[in-house]
């Protein structure tokens, strides 16, 4: 059972990690980034092949996913940032699986369906096999603080009052003087850095990646940890995560009491409850758990 509660712990880990960097994109400036996905294979697999196919240091390959996650940032922004809302969600969604489908069907480079083997892990020598799973749900820890410390630090800065007045007017924001476009792309691409850290570290915990981890339905969720937790609050996206990650687990268990149903309509179960935990927190607490905290200027 505590071998259980810790692996759960690091995959929460992943989903704070990632949903702290979608807060920071959508939450905190109002970009819509539907490629929650793409942007989590593309540092799990950059990570990866860079350690198995080229024999890369573990350090080296997950600095190299957080560069590869920030340069797609980047360059998704410059591409598509002049377009409204509901069309940049459509290119990150069509982004996110563009990726998918390249990682399976290369499957030369990246072994496709049958799930690329990673034996390379982070300080792997170092510590033992008994006590590695409670040192990795350490350092994946440490990775969630540090991103904290960072988003929270841009939501403080004066550059959070400035993605604050892009989210709500960037035309009044752009009359102001501020430069709406280049802070759209830096923010687009740090949200990338931290997604493309969170799938290296998902990719080394793991050791065997596979296609199929990374559909749509995996942004569904970081979106869902965002909209739960509170979006524009980082202490309430920690919070979000860790509750839908209990509750995605927690359904698993279903099955034990309900003989009825087999593992397909057990799947489908989940899904539902799942949404209904959505539109239970849109109706009672639609700015979510720990709603974003007022900012006040002083007069003085």
């Amino acid at each position: 059972m505590s071998a259980y509660l810790i692996s759960m712990s690091t995959f929460v880990g992943f989903f704070m990690i990632l949903a702290l960097a979608l807060n920071l994109q959508w939450g905190i400036t109002g970009m819509v980034n539907f490629g929650v996905a793409g942007f989590y294979a593309l540092g799990a697999y950059t990570s990866g092949l860079l350690a198995v196919k080229l024999g890369i240091p573990v350090g080296l390959a997950i600095l190299a996913a957080c560069l590869a996650g920030m340069s797609m940032g980047a360059v998704v922004a410059l591409l598509s940032m002049r377009l409204r809302e509901d069309f940049l969600a459509i290119v990150t969604l069509g982004v996110g699986e563009i990726i998918r489908l390249i990682v399976l069907n290369e499957d030369e480079i990246t072994e496709g369906p049958r799930g690329l083997r990673i034996d390379a892990q982070p300080f792997g020598t170092l510590v033992g096999p008994e006590l590695y799973p409670v040192f990795y749900l350490g350092l994946v820890a440490l990775c969630v603080v540090l991103t904290y410390v960072v988003c929270e630090s841009i939501r403080r800065a004066p550059m959070g009052r400035t993605l604050r007045a892009i989210r709500e007017d960037d035309v009044v924001a752009e009359v102001l003087g501020k430069n709406v476009f280049l802070h759209r792309v830096c923010i687009f691409a740090v949200g990338g850095f931290f997604m493309g850290l969170a799938g290296a570290l998902y990719a080394h915990y793991v050791q065997n990646i596979s296609p199929e981890v990374f559909m749509p339905v995996l942004a569904m969720f970081i979106w869902m940890s965002v909209i739960v937790g509170g979006a524009g609050n980082n202490r309430g996206i920690l919070l979000g995560a860790g509750t839908v990650m209990v509750f995605l687990e927690g359904t698993r268990f279903i099955g034990d009491f309900v003989d009825v149903l087999d593992a397909e309509k057990m799947s489908a179960l989940r899904i539902i409850l799942i949404g209904l935990l959505l539109i239970l927190t849109l109706r009672l607490r639609p700015r979510g758990l720990l709603p974003e905290p007022k900012f006040r200027v002083n007069s003085n």
